[in-house]
């Protein structure tokens, strides 16, 4: 962790939960060495939590997988939780996710499992300070990259962070979105997952193109930074000999043998030898981060350009520069 002017403390975790990683937007122009991404896997709630804040998009934070957070500042401050809907208290207080909010040097605040859902991001005014690896902080285990010590792991007891300094009137107190604008997750209802069609889909026979779109599918337990894998009834076969390992984007959707379906999230492997029918949207992938397992859901085509679209939009309004 760097420590000079450009910093201040920021808090000390004293339960990490499940797992808690620092990710800031990513680790980009590395794939040719075999590198990911990383990076936040429900982007559009870390977006959230910069532009309330007043921080650069791009600023770390922590992204808290299932709860069980539990933290106290080290100085003055302005932070916010935005993501899955969690139960956030301040000295045992219950407070509003989605919301800028005041804390204090010794204030103990706690994120809860989630009502639904699967991951949360805390921000704090200037964004978390560590050294950079590769250009980022965003941690990857599987590449033992980013992170606080810059070694891949996730946070731990007793880990302290900084953070970047800033003005103190940048923050704006109870800040929030306006309530049309905060995701709304469920688990109940069939997510309905747009997908541009791609890499070898043309290869695939009609019945396997068909099935892709015309069942409904269930995210299974098997799931993590890395990808989900999808059960449905009806698996997309494959007829045609295996392809050579080529490179993996971020949001394919690879057919293995079995037929079930695997979308492929930030820290996924930079090369992949299954064949891709598809990959992703923005929102799709967006609505695939607070997917929990048993939710259903079903893939519709879209076209290339209303991806493109979508993303460029969203991009656009987080004021986010690549």
């Amino acid at each position: 962790m760097m420590t000079n002017t450009k910093s201040y403390p920021a808090l000390r975790i004293e339960q990490p939960g499940l797992l808690t990683t620092l990710q800031d937007w990513g680790r980009f122009g590395h794939l040719s060495q075999g590198i990911t991404r990383g990076g936040p896997i429900d982007e559009r709630a870390f977006l959230w939590a910069n532009k309330l804040l007043g921080n650069a998009a791009s600023a770390a934070q922590l992204e808290i997988t299932l709860g069980g957070l539990s933290v106290t500042a080290l100085s003055t401050s302005y932070w916010v939780v935005c993501g899955a809907p969690v139960k956030l208290t301040k000295n045992q207080q219950p407070i509003a996710t989605w919301e800028v909010f005041r804390v204090n040097a010794g204030d103990q605040v706690r994120i809860d499992a989630p009502e639904r859902g699967l991951r949360s991001y805390l921000a704090v005014a200037g964004g978390f300070f560590a050294t950079p690896t590769f250009g980022s902080v965003a941690t990857v285990m599987r590449d033992g990259l980013g992170g606080l010590r810059g070694n891949g792991k996730p946070l731990q007891s007793g880990d302290e962070l900084d953070a970047g300094y800033y003005e103190l009137t940048q923050p704006v107190p109870y800040r929030r979105p306006q309530h049309d604008l905060i995701p709304r997750i469920s688990s109940t209802t069939e997510l309905r997952i747009p997908i541009i069609p791609m890499a070898q889909y043309a290869q695939f026979e009609l019945q396997a193109q068909q099935s892709l779109v015309k069942q409904s599918l269930q995210v299974t337990a098997k799931q993590d930074r890395m990808g989900v894998r999808l059960q449905g009834n009806q698996p997309i076969a494959w007829t045609r000999p295996q392809i050579i390992s080529e490179p993996l984007p971020l949001g394919a959707i690879q057919i293995p043998p079995d037929g079930q379906p695997i979308v492929m999230l930030n820290d996924c492997q930079t090369l992949g030898g299954y064949p891709k029918i598809g990959v992703v949207s923005w929102s799709g992938r967006m609505a695939l981060a607070q997917a929990t397992a048993g939710t259903a859901l079903r893939f519709e085509i879209t076209s290339l350009e209303q991806a493109q679209a979508e993303i460029k939009q969203a991009y656009r309004f987080f004021n986010l520069n690549l």
